[in-house]
């Protein structure tokens, strides 16, 4: 059975007319769209978003997956009128949804949920009160310490031997045990979180995946509800927001989702550009710029959720001489508007206005919290092994696929053997 353009975008075909013109726009039912989940891509995609702004300018027409259309946003001054205006462009995909099949393999990712992400007005602030207030009762000292004792044994486990995976062997298991720690998971609740949550992004089985992590997280929800302690789950399961058992779970699956990916990315892709860019190497390495200075490059250039920051225009909309359909999903890239050629240019070192934590009242609360767990991993791995190296030609680097982050499957590094550190 095949569906209409006019149904696909939600909007009668009659609405679509305008008096701008608009062939290969993004409203243009005929018009190519770019498909993102390819190899191609993944492999290079600073050339494909300059090819696209070279024909399309800030507005793209996409396939998130095949059949699936959406417009990729690539200017920055764009993108950030549209996080900016959640009235016309709320984050809320249920007229959206009903438009995909449920086996549509980015649909779990993207459709509704009683969450802080996927909703607007009254109900995304209560939600976000939630949300916020679980992570200002964050010890911040705290959090470096259990930083540091979770990532002692993990260099422990490869020091000696010369080489190691640092995406499997040190970004991931450090991140995910750092969120169980803060969420108050045990290991055994927390390693089916990962497993559900690692096939939720890379929507190869994301429906096995978002039902493999609710099982685990409901868990962790009527636990908290019996037994508070001092951690994010008990802090807004007890919240004045009063959030149900429903809207714990898939508040609780954002916190997850919003930690491990992007901070096990952002870890693996700023340890790529320190061990393969010169201004850190040296002294740092003894390099002139900081573990600070390259995050905020990597979180410029590459970071860690590419393609996100998901909008659903209310009705059809004219932006830059384009009409945007109703209800059809405006994906923000971050990585490409950070890269715009109208901002680009000059020494960025300390400048922070990258847009990889988003912006408007979407904008991620937990930006400190993230920036303390990242870059301490980063500085101890370092400084147990200064002599790192990258064990392969940053050609060979291997990508994940998906729309939506910008993932390294695996970053083989070489280094002089060490003798384990003193777990104190």
């Amino acid at each position: 059975m095949t569906t209409s353009h006019s149904d696909l975008f939600g909007v009668p075909a009659a609405a679509t007319g305008c008096p701008v013109a608009h062939t290969g726009s993004p409203v243009d039912p005929e018009g190519p769209r770019i498909l993102l989940d390819t190899p191609e891509f993944v492999a290079d995609p600073h050339r494909a978003y300059q090819e696209m702004r070279d024909r399309h300018g800030s507005l793209v027409p996409i396939e998130l997956s095949p059949g699936v259309p959406a417009t990729l946003v690539i200017g920055y001054h764009t993108a950030l009128r549209i996080l900016n205006d959640p009235d016309h462009f709320p984050a809320d995909p249920r007229a959206w949804q009903v438009t995909v099949p449920e086996d549509c393999p980015v649909r779990p990712i993207m459709q509704w949920y009683p969450n802080v992400i996927r909703n607007t007005g009254d109900v995304h602030q209560r939600y976000r009160q939630a949300f916020t207030a679980g992570f200002n009762g964050v010890d911040l000292h705290r959090l470096h310490a259990t930083v540091e004792r979770i990532a002692i044994p993990l260099i422990n486990e490869f020091c000696e031997s010369g080489s190691a995976d640092l995406v499997s062997q040190y970004a991931f298991p450090l991140v995910f045990e750092v969120l169980n720690q803060m969420v108050g998971c045990s290991a055994e609740l927390g390693a089916r979180v990962a497993s559900g949550m690692a096939a939720l992004f890379d929507t190869v089985n994301a429906a096995w995946g978002l039902e493999h992590l609710s099982r685990a997280l409901m868990e962790l929800v009527q636990l908290r509800r019996a037994v508070p302690g001092d951690d994010f789950t008990s802090r807004i399961a007890h919240h004045a927001a009063r959030l149900t058992d429903e809207e714990m779970l898939y508040n609780l699956i954002v916190f997850y989702g919003g930690g491990i990916e992007p901070q096990q990315n952002l870890i693996s892709n700023t340890l790529l550009l320190m061990i393969t860019d010169s201004r850190f190497g040296g002294d740092m390495l003894g390099g002139s710029l900081s573990t600070r200075d390259a995050l905020d490059e990597v979180l410029f250039k590459d970071p860690p959720m590419a393609n996100f920051s998901i909008t659903y225009p209310r009705q059809p909309i004219l932006i830059e001489n384009t009409w945007l359909p109703a209800h059809q999903p405006v994906v923000v890239s971050l990585a490409a508007c950070n890269n715009d050629p109208l901002i680009a240019g000059g020494d960025r070192t300390g400048n922070r206005s990258h847009l990889a934590w988003g912006a408007g009242p979407h904008a991620c609360p937990a930006r400190t919290v993230a920036y303390l767990v990242v870059q301490d991993a980063i500085d101890q791995l370092l400084d147990t092994l200064p002599e790192i190296t990258l064990a392969v030609d940053p050609s060979e680097i291997s990508w994940r696929p998906g729309p939506f982050h910008r993932a390294m499957a695996a970053l083989p590094v070489t280094f002089p053997p060490s003798p384990r550190l003193n777990l104190g």
